[in-house]
């Protein structure tokens, strides 16, 4: 929101620099962003947006000039000799070839640049600060120039000068006339009621004790009755809350006068003509959105009958030729303004190429409305046709604030474009809005704040922002909100934020709490979580953080469910993100994937939840998963190192980083199976199990769905699990024990067995047999080939005994090996190589 100093003092009286005005307004949640200058110097330390270089106007050199004279230029038939007079009797002659300069009854007010102004260089590309000097043009010597908008660093327009009002003083420096400076604010969504000179003038007059001027306008004269010249009706009241249509005749469309035009560039609005250019600029005052249908064109279109305004969804198919010239389709979710022909505009955003204003026009419809906001901003996001109406809409506004913007327009158009309103309006309001009204307790202000801030206090600083507030007893207060106060929706909460900012933050007195802090019980699902990435980020992981909305397209590889039953959302921010996620899987590999166009090497864990819808209930599950992703070399490659790709980590890299994650926060009953997942390498694909319960999948990404996301140069390592049944392995109580000071004694064994039975089997069937003395039972070698029969295979296991109390001698270290041989021979029917063929 771009905000000119000097228009804002149009309704708000304050005395402060620019530079406490900007503190003042940072104290009340609204951040300058910027400043720009008209003419001015930037002020010390208050360059924001000033960087850039702009003219500053010499006040000597840079003034008001009538110009009392046009003769025409002996050699050239474009260019001029105007004579501007300039003050005390002083003149000056000059060449300019501005098309727009001519002599008028009362002679034109133009701004005039002396010999040593500096300006821009109006044939310069990229823009150039260039200091005038006298020169001759066509034989004739000239020692100025009558300045246009471009030159001054005001616009980018400079086919012709600028024409000032006709009580413009002759003589004034033009920093003085119109010199300012323009801040641009941040609106946060909580401060929508700022999206308008009057909204900010109200902040301005709560933080500086300011005087507000009166800003109600109403045509002084008007003409016959709009009764049965125009009908209104809403279809949808939930989409339009209210529709006002008054009638304005014997317009006459013109540019718009110079104050005007000039209000409308400091915003950043371009002018178009006085009636488009009013409706901006009530807009831009009030925050109220309107628009101007052309009346004799909606009378051609009801074919003699009365027009008829309809305000209703778009039907399938239907179309409009929007102000831009688009051919626009519509959805059936698009809110339109239609007649008896068809749409004349998309509410709230843009109006329809038939029924413009043009400069044939001269009598006007003018909507004021009040919309849905959600209608609007999705209208707004579908549409791709964002605009400051529709910004404001989508921010919300209050119903009775269209009255205040149509008569401001009314009055506006009587005086600008000599229109006479017609007696009355049509007003479609069927639900009026009910005031917001709170109780306010001076203890429940004081429990919340944490200070006591006196009655009076409190009532004077909600009055200066237009809060009626009524004295229920010596500790209540009964408030009603005003309308333009759209945020009020908590209660006292509400109030009480306002009356802080006001008060003053600085002013809250530092105070130590009276009692001891009471003792902190950590929530177990939390305190699990926290050690579950605690000990990822130990492994050399690094946490991601991804969206949790997602679409059907993007997760349908990863579900192991063919039509899964999702939590959609009624207002997606995009086509992507159109449903809740059930898949972290999913998440992980899109981030991967967009990472290894970065780096090599990737790591990746997150930890949060998916949403899974449940028949016949309103809300969704949302369990808890943590996802793990890993690509890439495992270490960076040294010179003599094998650079194949052998280094490259794989499925059982992550397998030991999932054994290290179980064993670094101590899961009970942990072990691995063969798995099956859809979106997994089906041999290269393992389930964790905890108290044979499956937690989860992890494996290499399946490479057809590899080839489908572009990945066939990688190998992608992904897992799954779910963390309320990692969290069933949890012991009731973890006992650390001394790790033993007496020597370990090592031995190997070789195994053969049914190429079906697993290495987790055997594994099992080992630490059953080896007891506590066995520590340690590691598999380091499978072997299936022409030296063991066919359909076995040979796994070799690396043992380690250690006893806890004593070291062990060999006899007792043979006994406990012959009872592991002995058991994995009976149990598996294994043959212990070595010793049997």
């Amino acid at each position: 929101m771009k905000v000119p100093i000097r228009w804002l003092k149009d309704y708000v009286d304050f005395d402060l620099s620019l530079g406490a005005l900007v503190n003042r307004l940072a104290l009340a949640g609204l951040e300058v962003s910027g400043i720009n200058h008209w003419g001015l110097p930037a002020p010390e330390g208050l360059r924001l947006g000033a960087e850039d270089p702009y003219p500053v106007w010499d006040k000597d050199k840079i003034i008001i000039g009538l110009v009392t004279k046009v003769d025409k230029h002996p050699d050239a038939d474009r260019l001029k000799l105007p004579t501007v007079e300039y003050g005390s009797g002083r003149s000056i002659t000059m060449v300019t070839g501005a098309p727009n300069l001519s002599v008028g009854d009362t002679g034109q007010k133009v701004i005039l640049a002396l010999s040593g102004s500096v300006l821009f260089d109006g044939h310069a590309t990229p823009k150039v600060l260039k200091e005038l000097k006298p020169g001759k043009i066509r034989g004739i010597t000239s020692d100025g120039m009558v300045c246009s908008g471009f030159e001054l660093g005001i616009s980018e327009d400079h086919d012709g000068i600028i024409i000032l009002e006709d009580d413009a003083p002759i003589g004034m420096p033009l920093a003085d006339y119109f010199g300012d400076s323009i801040i641009e604010i941040d609106i946060l969504p909580n401060k929508a009621r700022c999206l308008s000179m009057i909204g900010v003038a109200r902040e301005v007059a709560a933080m500086t004790g300011g005087k507000l001027k009166p800003f109600e306008h109403k045509p002084h004269t008007f003409g016959p009755a709009i009764t049965g010249k125009v009908n209104v009706v809403i279809q949808d009241t939930s989409a339009c809350h209210r529709y006002t249509a008054s009638l304005i005749e014997n317009i006459k469309v013109a540019p718009s006068p110079a104050f005007l035009k000039r209000r409308l560039h400091q915003a950043g609005m371009r002018p178009i003509n006085n009636i488009v250019d009013i409706t901006n600029y009530v807009m831009l005052e009030q925050g109220q959105p309107l628009h101007a249908f052309d009346y004799d064109v909606l009378y051609s279109r009801a074919k003699g009958k009365t027009p008829e305004i309809v305000i209703r969804f778009a039907t399938k198919g239907e179309k409009i030729k929007t102000l831009d010239g688009l051919d626009r389709e519509l959805s059936t979710e698009t809110l339109v303004i239609t007649d008896t022909l068809g749409p004349i505009a998309i509410a709230g955003l843009m109006g329809g190429a038939e029924t413009e204003v043009t400069e044939s026009t001269s009598r006007v419809l003018l909507e004021s409305a009040n919309f849905d906001f959600l209608a609007i901003r999705k209208a707004m996001k579908s549409m791709a046709l964002p605009s400051e109406a529709a910004t404001r809409f989508s921010k919300g506004i209050h119903p009775d604030q269209v009255i205040g913007g149509a008569n401001r327009a009314l009055q506006l158009m009587q005086e600008f474009a000599h229109g006479l309103p017609a007696e009355g309006r049509i007003d479609c309001y069927p639900s009026p809005k009910p005031l917001q009204v709170i109780d306010f307790s001076l203890a429940e202000a004081k429990r919340i704040l944490g200070i006591a801030i006196p009655l009076e206090e409190c009532t004077k600083l909600l009055t200066s922002l237009e809060f009626k507030v009524e004295k229920v007893s010596n500790e209540m207060l009964r408030v009603t909100a005003p309308t333009h106060r759209l945020d009020i929706q908590v209660g006292v909460a509400d109030l009480l934020e306002d009356i802080a900012r006001l008060y003053g933050y600085d002013k809250f007195p530092e105070t130590s709490l009276s009692e001891q802090l009471p003792p902190v019980l950590i929530d177990p699902e939390l305190d699990f979580e926290r050690k579950i990435k605690d000990t990822l980020v130990h492994l050399g992981l690094q946490e991601t953080i991804a969206y949790s909305l997602t679409s059907p397209e993007a997760e349908s590889a990863f579900l192991e469910s063919a039509k899964p039953a999702y939590v959609t959302l009624l207002n997606p921010i995009s086509s992507e993100r159109t449903v809740m996620r059930q898949s972290l899987m999913a998440s992980i590999v899109s981030l991967t994937q967009a990472n290894l166009k970065h780096t090599e090497c990737v790591k990746f864990f997150e930890v949060g939840k998916v949403y899974q819808k449940v028949s016949g209930q309103t809300l969704p599950l949302e369990p808890y998963k943590l996802a793990i992703a890993i690509c890439g070399p495992r270490n960076k490659p040294f010179w003599v190192e094998d650079s194949s790709g052998k280094n490259n980590l794989n499925f059982y890299d992550l397998k030991g980083i999932v054994e290290g994650l179980t064993s670094g926060v101590h899961l009970e009953k942990v072990s691995f199976k063969p798995g099956n997942h859809p979106a997994l390498h089906p041999g290269k694909c393992a389930a964790l199990m905890i108290h044979d319960k499956v937690a989860g999948m992890f494996g290499v990404l399946h490479p057809k769905l590899a080839s489908t996301l572009g990945l066939d140069n990688h190998e992608i390592i992904v897992a799954e699990f779910d963390m309320q049944t990692l969290a069933s392995g949890l012991p009731v109580r973890y006992l650390s024990k001394p790790v033993s000071r007496f020597p370990a004694a090592l031995r190997d064994i070789a195994v053969v067995v049914d190429q079906a039975i697993t290495g987790q089997t055997v594994t099992a069937e080992i630490q059953a047999a080896g007891g506590n003395v066995l520590k340690v039972a590691r598999l380091f070698d499978i072997y299936q080939g022409d030296r063991v029969p066919a359909g076995t295979k040979s796994l070799a296991f690396a043992l380690s005994y250690q006893a806890d109390d004593r070291t062990l001698n060999d006899k007792e270290v043979d006994k406990l090996h012959k009872k592991i041989e002995d058991r994995l021979k009976h149990v598996l029917k294994a043959q212990i190589r070595g010793k049997e063929v």
